[in-house]
């Protein structure tokens, strides 16, 4: 066999999410119906943002680039994963998977950190409006993507340069519906100790900054309605600002619980059930969370429907 990298393997083999045979057919219109939901909530999104200038504010443009993520990401596992129900091997290469691992790990870690730019936007509109304009200025707002984009790049490629060192010598089948790497690090026959440092580490930074950013942002929002006098403007502020924790809350828990502990094989068939809220469910979830529920949105979706009829 043709070495790679200093690899016996030239190729691997996607277990997928079940190997019972009763459940690939229900699980693939399932996952299909949701990849379309994805694909249409977050291109729409992105669209309408777009052709809309009533939308051209800091808060759409970080949803935006939200949207964007969710849409290259859920496109990163679903194709593989969907072809893993309706065939008998799913064969990816190793330059394929050594791909996927990167834009896997490029785009969770953006969405960690677009995250927490939404959450501290939201909390400078909420608790200092008088400085809104001034602290989120064009260049403020570009400067923390472009910040997001870096952090995502620098830890997407520690993860991939320390998995392209590991040997993989005969076994070549990940227990995974994508190229992971704590099921990857089940195949190496050589040590993994350097890869569960840098996953610790990073895994530990990029979630656990982010997350605490945006909990301590709610929290003063939550903190901030309350000395509201209104009950219905309190009612209408708690229902925004649970949504959008709970959609925080399934990403961040569902990633903490993945890459904040450590792997064995059974670990690893348990984290199937949780990577799957992560790739499929928060992508799919995220434009109903963050924008449908939102006045702005449902105004300049209906204004641009109504300038463009023929």
């Amino acid at each position: 066999m043709i070495l790679t990298n200093g690899s016996c393997v030239t190729e691997f083999i996607l277990m997928g999410l079940t190997e019972q045979p009763d459940f690939q057919m229900p699980l693939f219109f399932l996952f299909l119906a949701m990849y379309v939901v994805t694909v249409l909530g977050n291109l729409g999104l992105l669209i309408l943002i777009g052709l809309s200038s009533h939308l051209h504010t800091p808060m759409y443009f970080f949803l935006f680039n939200l949207s964007f993520i969710d849409l290259c990401y859920s496109s990163v596992f679903a194709p593989k994963m969907l072809m893993n129900f309706i065939s008998e091997k799913n064969i990816i290469s190793y330059t394929g998977c050594m791909t996927q691992l990167f834009f896997c790990c490029f785009l969770i870690i953006s969405e960690c950190y677009v995250l927490m730019s939404m959450a501290y936007d939201r909390y400078v509109a909420i608790c200092n409006p008088l400085l809104y304009n001034i602290v989120m200025s064009p260049k403020v707002c570009c400067n923390l993507m472009l910040g997001s984009y870096l952090m995502a790049f620098s830890g997407a490629m520690a993860h991939t340069g320390c998995m392209l060192r590991l040997t993989f010598c005969d076994a070549n089948t990940i227990n995974h519906y994508f190229c992971d790497i704590f099921p990857m690090l089940q195949l190496s026959c050589t040590s993994t100790y350097a890869n569960e440092m840098v996953v610790f580490i990073t895994g530990g930074i990029n979630i656990t900054v982010p997350s605490l950013t945006i909990f301590i942002s709610y929290g003063c929002i939550l903190c901030n309605i309350l000395q509201i006098s209104s009950k219905e403007g309190r009612s209408k502020a708690f229902s925004t600002c649970s949504s959008h924790i709970v959609a925080v809350s399934l990403f961040f828990g569902s990633g903490a619980f993945m890459y904040l502990r450590p792997s064995s094989a059974g670990f690893i068939n348990e984290g199937k059930i949780y990577s799957v809220l992560y790739t499929n469910v928060v992508p799919m979830m995220n434009p109903l969370f963050y924008s449908l529920r939102n006045k702005d949105v449902k105004f300049s979706l209906r204004k641009t429907l109504s300038t463009r009829k023929f």
